[in-house]
């Protein structure tokens, strides 16, 4: 005996590509309307001299390899990545500037913590 194949597919689409049942859209991968969670928050961009800064070296996670990380910032994106770049260039190694932190590769602890403070910035070392 042979299966009789059902015309009615499960999640048939229904032509919309949208696979919507009735009402209700079950997908929708490009969306009209914007999302809460999307929306960017401004940050203020506190002055240096209000800020406390933990200049830590550190090499956990990172297969072996020094990192000097510098914690507790309270700058904007732009600043923070405009603030990363122009240490990277004192110290003349790579790094980043993510999650309100900026990391600088190799052990600079002693040099950062000179520079931050030139630049009005209260720093502190921690750690070892």
């Amino acid at each position: 005996m042979a299966k009789k194949k059902s015309s009615q597919r499960k999640g048939n689409t229904g032509g919309n590509g949208q696979g919507s049942v009735g009402d209700r859209v079950v997908y929708s991968e490009f969306s009209s309307t914007a999302r809460p969670e999307a929306t960017v928050r401004a940050i203020a961009d506190i002055p240096p001299a209000q800020q406390t800064l933990k200049v830590q070296v550190s090499r956990k996670g990172r297969g072996g390899k020094t990192v000097t990380v510098i914690s507790g910032f309270q700058h904007c994106p732009e600043t923070l990545t405009a603030l990363a770049k122009a240490l990277k260039a004192q110290c003349g190694t790579g790094g980043t500037a993510k999650d309100n932190t900026i990391e600088i590769q190799g052990d600079h602890g002693a040099k950062l913590l000179e520079l931050l403070q030139k630049r009005g910035y209260t720093a502190k070392r921690s750690g070892g």
